[in-house]
């Protein structure tokens, strides 16, 4: 019932659209280093995470840039290639044995199209993920290194043990030798 708590936050979806939704997941999994999708490849499937961290990310040059991490009980998705059924420009990486329960796009659409609250629980959803990285997006701007730093331990403490510090420090724009300063003289 973890996973109904978490949809909670977003809508009061009711116990029997619940288990319609749950009803229709599958379990999948992957090990570290697998990639779930790869740039040109269609996102067919929404990730349920269960366990593991995941990153989203691409390169350019000789540097590798960082979107966004999934981990427990979030969503695990190139949001656009699985919304718009396009090509991702993006990876989707595992940067750990990771466990899903996952939905396909037909599937949810269906379910969508079935139930008003699973309809609503998505797009609020896909609302507080938008507003997440409207947030990512003024604190890369406004914000010092030092402060993106502390806001990204309050949010996710539990990430500086479990991801490489270059994702991290790609993630929040700042150079990975400054963020290892960071990491070893600021605390939060």
């Amino acid at each position: 019932m973890e996973r109904y708590e978490y949809f909670k936050q977003f809508h009061d979806i009711s116990l029997a659209d619940y288990r319609l939704l749950t009803d229709n997941l599958k379990p999948r999994s992957f090990k570290k280093g697998d990639c779930i999708t790869v740039p040109g490849q269609v996102q067919r499937e929404l990730y349920f995470v269960k366990s593991g961290v995941q990153v989203a990310y691409f390169d350019s040059g000789d540097k590798t840039y960082v979107i966004d991490f999934s981990y427990s009980p979030n969503l695990c998705a190139i949001a656009e290639s699985f919304s718009f059924q396009v090509p991702s420009r993006y990876f989707l990486t595992c940067l750990t044995e990771s466990e899903f329960e996952c939905l396909s796009y037909e599937d949810l659409q269906t379910l969508m199209d079935q139930s008003r609250q699973i309809e609503r629980l998505f797009r609020r959803m896909i609302e507080a993920m938008l507003a997440g990285m409207i947030d990512l997006h003024i604190n890369l701007r406004a914000l010092t290194i030092e402060e993106r730093y502390k806001a990204f331990c309050r949010r996710n403490p539990q990430l500086l043990h479990l991801v490489p510090h270059k994702y991290i420090a790609s993630h929040l724009g700042i150079d990975p030798t400054n963020f290892s300063k960071l990491y070893n003289h600021v605390k939060f």
